[in-house]
């Protein structure tokens, strides 16, 4: 590290591709950044807390779905100054999981103003974000590969 003092944070957020059947879920975003957008869901990991333990907790905060974790899709990064949808992004490190429903029906709470489970095809029309599309696909192969 060097010896500036001076850095801004970077934010560290959590979500998670929820599939049920061939289905995925997806929320309508009810707060900055992306207002009204379709995304997955998703939030920001607290002091002590572990970045699965987040991603159950903000699936469930905005759904109200209970989910089990099956596997880490990757890291995205969405770097200071970056214009994503029209908005510039302060540095962020994006932790998506890949995870199976286990229960509890969509409803919207939270920062979320819409969540509903949604085929395949459709959830990756809806999706804004080629970060959020590109996390999509590789859950898909993921589950794809946990088949064979």
């Amino acid at each position: 590290m060097s010896g500036n003092q001076n850095q801004t944070q970077i934010s560290v957020g959590v979500g998670a591709v929820v599939f049920r059947g061939d289905e995925i879920l997806l929320i309508r975003r009810g707060k900055p950044p992306f207002v009204g957008q379709w995304s997955i869901p998703g939030g920001g990991l607290h002091y002590g807390e572990s970045v699965r333990d987040a991603a159950r907790r903000e699936v469930r905060e905005e759904t109200g779905v209970d989910i089990r974790i099956l596997a880490l899709i990757d890291v995205f990064e969405a770097l200071p100054g970056e214009r994503v949808l029209g908005e510039t992004l302060d540095h962020r490190l994006l932790i998506d999981f890949a995870a199976e429903w286990t229960s509890g029906e969509p409803k919207a709470a939270d920062d979320a103003v819409c969540a509903e489970f949604v085929p395949v095809d459709v959830a990756l029309e809806r999706l804004s974000w080629d970060k959020t599309r590109q996390a999509v696909r590789r859950a898909l192969d993921l589950r794809a590969a946990k088949r064979l």
